[in-house]
């Protein structure tokens, strides 16, 4: 056989750098969990699209403003005391007036109303301002002869139905679950604990604004109705031992979704944000029991950081750690329980 000339003296190079390039690729992975980069990527991507189309014509700083009000404005914050005091008066769990969990969930709040709250505008506007150039005809035409009242039930109804399908996928997907773990990792559940959540998160949220963006030419959700949904989302988190009696079949309640953040068992179950049907269709509703009302949180063996772990809360050293969780590789696959691998009864 002849051999090319130079052909001896290129192989070994072409393995050394290839062996070069291995060795750099398990460093990094060795330090970084490259999926979650991807995440962060498609966000930075969407809002400079998003950004550079001048947001669709809309207005981002009156969209963020008009946002601050619906998270936080006046009656958010009416319906957020209310329930801190119900929370005083019928615990599931008694805690100290104060606890440490209760802190964290402060500094979330506070990170919500200065960051994320424009995150999630820009990536609002940017996704519809995406989605109405690239296929012009998914609003639908103003159909005159439906009412206005049913066109806005309807988005109501679609949007929890999508927040319920994303929610499922949070929990069966190991990179969108090393996002959504951070709400799960909550010991001390309470109401601000609606607010304890990754930004980066918010990305797979996006698909429950496509039934707002179809029936945008027919009617829109108002402020006040955002304020409703997102009472009972928090009412859902709440530290207490509160059910809805008959409604609970119908409303995702305290009682119902605080088997979702249970520390044992699977924690795909009860998924719903407003409306328990999603589960009950799914076969993944768990409705109470009154050994369920005082369950504990959290997640098993603590593979987050969380300010229960020390002598001392930490709370900004694990603010930062618990940000920067998605993006560190796991020391073992990630495991992630389902119920329909268990033999637990399932209404």
């Amino acid at each position: 056989m002849v051999v090319a000339p130079g052909w001896t003296s290129a192989l070994p190079e072409a393995q050394l750098r290839e062996s070069t390039w291995q060795r750099l690729r398990t460093a990094v992975r060795r330090r970084v969990y490259l999926p979650a980069c991807l995440i962060a990527a498609l966000a930075v991507v969407i809002i400079a699209v998003g950004w550079s189309i001048g947001w669709g014509g809309d207005d981002y700083g009156g969209s963020v403003s008009a946002l601050r009000v619906v998270v936080l404005g006046p009656a958010s914050l009416a319906a957020i005391g209310v329930i801190m005091i119900v929370e005083r008066v019928r615990p599931a769990q008694r805690r100290p007036l104060v606890a440490r969990g209760h802190r964290q969930d402060a500094l979330f709040t506070l990170l919500n109303i200065s960051l994320v709250v424009p995150l999630i505008t820009a990536l609002t506007l940017s996704f519809v301002a995406i989605a109405r150039r690239i296929f012009p005809w998914i609003v639908l035409p103003r159909m005159a002869v439906v009412p206005r009242w049913a066109i806005i039930a309807a988005i109501f109804v679609g949007m929890d139905f999508c927040n319920w399908l994303v929610h499922l996928a949070n929990h069966r997907n190991r990179t969108l679950w090393r996002f959504h773990e951070l709400h799960h990792s909550q010991e001390d559940l309470n109401t601000l604990s609606v607010f304890r959540t990754h930004p980066l998160i918010h990305v797979s949220y996006m698909l429950a604004i496509i039934p707002g963006t179809v029936l945008l030419a027919n009617g829109a959700l108002s402020a006040s109705l955002l304020v409703v949904y997102g009472g009972i989302v928090a009412f859902a988190h709440s530290n207490t031992n509160l059910g809805f009696g008959p409604l609970g079949r119908v409303f995702v309640s305290p009682n119902f979704h605080r088997i979702h953040h249970r520390l044992e068992g699977a924690q795909d179950v009860n998924l719903g944000f407003t409306l328990t049907i999603w589960d009950q269709l799914a076969r993944r509703a768990v409705f109470p029991t009154r050994d369920t009302v005082r369950i504990d949180t959290g997640l098993p063996g603590r593979p987050l950081t969380v300010e229960q772990s020390g002598p001392r809360a930490r709370h900004f050293a694990v603010l930062g750690a618990q940000l920067a969780g998605p993006f560190r590789p796991m020391p073992a696959p990630v495991d992630l329980p389902t119920v329909r691998a268990s033999t637990e009864g399932v209404d």
